[in-house]
């Protein structure tokens, strides 16, 4: 009778013990698309590109969101963060310096990561994802910075006074201030329009056009040139 006692006593503990062992994993998050992770503002859609301005604040992470088109992203500050793709684990750090830029082209499917700003200050980008590939290739309109399957980029780090090369836009474009800058733009017949700009500040525009771009101020600047191939 002891005995049979005993054995109902240990016996609880053990199926108990074995319960816990064989608890179900913790599934693994669901991402959403891009445009609906909380740290990526959406700023301007249509049917070429999508502009989101991306802020994680120091040591946040974003959501695991998932892109379906390729992109570029230009670095509004200088910063450091990590990516971690689902199921593998969080990649090594990664700088990305004011005026920079990360240039992202698929594959054979969409891709989902997660941001983690492991920095002393915010993650802060101007994200641009391009709804289409173009067909054909335009010729590149100037020197090219970077550039994936869809689009390049011209990086124009104007000193005071100093003048880009005179060039010709046949695609839309994105012109992206990174930093402040008294901006003139000139066309080719002399007239020519100037805007003091902000960081981050940018104007689609989807008309053929040929300028020069000025720096009409007193401070260095930067002038980003997205265009569509």
């Amino acid at each position: 009778m002891l005995l049979k006692l005993i054995l109902c006593g240990i016996l609880p503990l053990v199926f108990s013990g074995i319960a816990v062992g064989q608890q179900a994993p913790i599934p693994a998050p669901v991402p959403v698309p891009v445009e609906d992770e909380p740290h990526h503002h959406l700023l301007l859609k249509n049917s070429s590109v999508e502009v989101m301005h991306v802020v994680v604040p120091a040591g946040e992470s974003s959501l695991f969101h998932t892109h379906f088109h390729d992109g570029m992203a230009i670095s509004l500050v200088s910063s450091t963060t990590t990516q971690e793709k689902p199921g593998e684990p969080e990649g090594p750090q990664q700088p990305l310096k004011l005026g920079g830029f990360a240039v992202r082209t698929l594959g054979d499917g969409p891709f989902t990561h997660r941001v983690h700003n492991v920095g002393p200050g915010p993650f802060d980008v101007l994200d641009v994802e391009f709804l289409e590939r173009p067909k054909q290739a335009s010729e590149p309109a100037a020197p090219v910075a970077a550039e994936n399957a869809s689009a390049r980029i011209y990086n124009w780090i104007l000193a005071p006074g100093a003048t880009a090369a005179q060039h010709t836009h046949v695609r839309p474009y994105l012109i992206v201030a990174v930093t402040p800058i008294t901006l003139k733009m000139t066309a080719p017949d002399g007239k020519s329009l100037t805007h003091e700009v902000k960081p981050g500040e940018f104007h689609w525009v989807d008309t053929k056009v040929t300028h020069t771009l000025a720096n009409d101020g007193t401070a260095e600047g930067q002038i980003v040139e997205i265009e569509l191939k």
